[in-house]
C-alpha cells in the first residue's frame, strides 16, 4: 500500500510540475535559461517580448549566446541600438514560425519532402529545413546553415528549437 501511495504521489507531483512548466510562455522559458540571455536582450531591444508572450502558437528557432557570439561584435552592437529596432525585429522574426512545429512534425515533413522542407517565417522570409549528415539544419536565404542542436522545449504558446548560428534574412 505504501508503495502505491508513493507511486501515486510521485505521478501527481510530476504531472503538476509539467503543467507548471507548460504554463510558461516561450519568452518565460528563454528568460529562465542563461544560454538565451543575448536573445532575451535582443527581444527586449526590438520590443518583441509582448508579441511572443501572446497566444501563439509559435515555433522559435532560438540562437544561443554562443550563436550570437559568432556575429561581429560591432555589427551586433549596432543592431541592438534603438535606431536599428526595425532591422533587429526583422532578424528576430526570421527565427519565428507562426505555428507550433514539434520535432516529430519537422521529421514527418522532411520525409514527405525528401529531406527538405521550406517554412515561412513571421517576417515573411523563407527558411529551408533540411536533413544532412544525420542532423537537422536550417538554411537561411543567404545560403548559411545553422544546426538544430536541441528540440521541443515547450511553452504554453509554442515550442523552442535551439540553433547554433543566427540565421539572417536577405
Amino acid at each position: 500500500m505504501k508503495k502505491l501511495v508513493f507511486i501515486l504521489t510521485t505521478f501527481v507531483a510530476l504531472t503538476l510540475t509539467q503543467q507548471a512548466t507548460a504554463q510558461k510562455t516561450i519568452v518565460d522559458v528563454a528568460v529562465s535559461n542563461e544560454n538565451f540571455s543575448t536573445l532575451v536582450t535582443a527581444l527586449k531591444a526590438a520590443d518583441l517580448v509582448g508579441a511572443l508572450q501572446g497566444d501563439g502558437p509559435f515555433t522559435v528557432f532560438a540562437p544561443t549566446n554562443a550563436a550570437f557570439a559568432k556575429i561581429d561584435k560591432e555589427a551586433l552592437g549596432n543592431l541592438l541600438k534603438p535606431e536599428n529596432k526595425k532591422a533587429l525585429a526583422n532578424v528576430l522574426t526570421y527565427h519565428v514560425i507562426p505555428a507550433k512545429l514539434m520535432a516529430s512534425d519537422v521529421v514527418a515533413a522532411l520525409k514527405k519532402g525528401n529531406g527538405q522542407v521550406e517554412v515561412k517565417a513571421l517576417n515573411g522570409g523563407v527558411l529551408t529545413v533540411m536533413q544532412k549528415d544525420g542532423k537537422i539544419w536550417l538554411k537561411d536565404q543567404n545560403g548559411n546553415y545553422s544546426e538544430i542542436t536541441a528540440t521541443d522545449v515547450t511553452g504554453s504558446n509554442g515550442v523552442i528549437h535551439v540553433i547554433d548560428t543566427v540565421v539572417m534574412p536577405k
